[in-house]
């Protein structure tokens, strides 16, 4: 038997982890592009928000792809669990992205059926950020298993509460797609995207107050986690109120870059509180991280291709973001 000189376990969750953060604060500002798109001032300032992800867009879903096939390689039984419970989630979600893929490509070259595309757009973005946000929502949940199987219904992930986390994502996003409107663009659509801004960081706020107080009546390991003596963990959410503080008062400031990069942080804080809430359990509320893994030797295989591909990934969506640093001034290409 291979020795173990490593507990690749806490690697993977580490490399998964990280994937998905990168993929929500990569991807979200785009696909808050698409959720504000309907309300933007007119067709002029929907040319230049699609020209201010254009460049980058497709680069920032390689973290969904890069997060999904660790999760198969390293955590089989995610696989096992996941899909058969959120078969309609997870499709509603590829099927939106796929939806606004095609329309991003097919609005640059239409003309009387732009308005088509348009909506085609902003509905996959909303579709897919939903998705996502319900599917989170299961997770915190749980899934009804037996033996590692799953054992529940097809619309178990469907309840008022994914529902809510589905919408706060789609505020989220939105509130993302905002702020880097602030940090890329000028003159009018700035303006706009400083107004929109205020208003979406309420609405986020109050939707993960909602959230925070429903939570741990849907699982009790939480309330034990957070409620029970004091834990370090109880930071969380006050950096992630300072966040919102900095939002705010950046914007109240015309700031350029401090509000998008202040919103990061909220999502980030956010995230590592609900990573914190359910550690060390990758299928809640009975399996663990260790319980999910696959053999030692198989994920030392696929660690050595990851650790080979991760620093081309960032070396390239650093690179497009170096080459496209300054503001978008207009125009359709």
């Amino acid at each position: 038997m291979m020795e173990q000189p490593f507990d690749l376990v806490i690697i993977w969750a580490g490399i998964i982890g990280f994937s998905v953060m990168m993929y929500v604060l990569m991807d979200g500002f785009d696909l808050g592009q698409g959720i504000l798109y309907p309300f933007a001032p007119d067709d002029h300032s929907r040319d230049i928000m699609m020209n201010s992800v254009a460049p980058v867009w497709d680069g920032n879903e390689t973290w969904l792809v890069m997060g999904g096939a660790g999760l198969l390689g390293a955590f089989p039984l995610v696989y096992s669990v996941f899909l058969p419970a959120l078969y309609i989630g997870v499709f509603l979600m590829l099927a939106g992205l796929i939806f606004r893929g095609v329309a991003f490509e097919f609005r640059f070259k239409a003309n009387t059926t732009k308005y088509i595309w348009d909506w085609a757009f902003a509905g996959g973005s909303f579709v897919a950020t939903f998705a996502q946000g319900a599917v989170v929502g299961a997770y915190v949940q749980g899934f009804a298993t037996d033996n590692f199987v799953y054992v529940g219904g097809a619309f178990d992930w469907l309840t008022p509460f994914t529902i809510i986390t589905g919408l706060g994502l789609v505020a989220g996003y939105a509130l993302l797609g905002s702020t880097w409107l602030i940090m890329k663009t000028e003159g009018e659509l700035q303006q706009w995207a400083y107004r929109v801004t205020l208003r979406l960081l309420v609405l986020v706020l109050l939707v993960f107050a909602i959230i925070s107080i429903y939570t741990p009546f849907v699982d009790a390991g939480v309330m034990e986690r957070w409620f029970h003596g004091f834990s370090i963990i109880w930071f969380l959410p006050l950096l992630a109120l300072y966040s919102a503080y900095l939002i705010y008062s950046s914007v109240k400031k015309q700031q350029e870059g401090l509000p998008f990069v202040a919103t990061m942080g909220l999502f980030l804080f956010t995230y590592l509180g609900l990573l914190a809430s359910k550690w060390p359990y990758l299928v809640p509320p009975d399996y663990t991280l260790w319980d999910a893994a696959s053999a030692y030797e198989s994920q030392l295989f696929l660690l050595l291709g990851f650790l080979f591909v991760i620093p081309f990934v960032l070396g390239y969506i650093a690179w497009s973001y170096w080459i496209f640093r300054g503001k978008v001034k207009g125009g359709y290409h």
